[in-house]
């Protein structure tokens, strides 16, 4: 019995943390925190809830798990676009990027980080601010990045890196909702090339 007792104790999880997270991931990407149940996701994840709290914590810790998890995955051209050689190159690829991202087949439309938190009343307002801090993170490496190239010549002097973060984030966060919408890929790539028209030159 004791020999028992320790096997079970021991035991590794009888499920797949990554995909079970991979799939709570497309769960809130699809219908947002508040709409997403307990039971939506420990069905899409196959588990219990015991099992998830287990291994997870409760429904905000798993937002803010599956957030990261969209960070790292689909929305890593954000983090990509940063390292282009000039400012434009930076904005073309974050906006191509949120394009792709929002309009990916067998995907959700849309992106989590807008989608999740748009209709978020009180019961939503940690996950709605995990959401406004993700956001504001990106503009904040944005701004960062546009700043260097002010410094660098390769925007003008009086560019104000701030203002042209935001409306970069601005654009894509627009791109997201209409994705959201049914707009198509062809026709927000239009609006993305738009934006980018009348982009200050050196």
């Amino acid at each position: 019995m004791e020999t028992r007792q320790k096997a079970s104790i021991g035991r590794p999880r009888g499920f797949d943390a990554d995909e079970a997270l991979e799939r709570a991931m497309r769960v809130f990407w699809e219908q947002g925190y508040e709409g997403a149940s307990l039971t939506d996701l420990t069905n899409a994840m196959g588990i219990t809830r015991t099992s998830m709290y287990a291994a997870f914590g409760n429904k905000e810790d798993l937002f803010r798990k599956a957030l990261e998890r969209y960070a790292e995955g689909p929305a890593s051209y954000g983090a990509r676009a940063l390292r282009e050689p000039t400012a434009r190159q930076v904005a073309t690829a974050f906006l191509e990027g949120s394009v792709r991202a929002t309009t990916r087949p067998g995907c959700p439309a849309g992106c989590l980080g807008v989608q999740a938190s748009l209709a978020a009343g009180d019961p939503g307002r940690s996950a709605r601010d995990a959401l406004v801090a993700w956001r504001n993170e990106g503009t904040a490496h944005l701004r960062a990045r546009f700043r260097q190239a002010v410094d660098e010549g390769d925007l003008p002097p009086d560019t104000d890196p701030g203002l042209l973060a935001r409306y970069v984030m601005t654009v894509a966060n627009g791109i997201a909702v209409q994705a959201a919408s049914g707009a198509t890929r062809d026709e927000l790539q239009q609006v993305a090339d738009m934006a980018l028209r009348n982009w200050p030159s050196a």
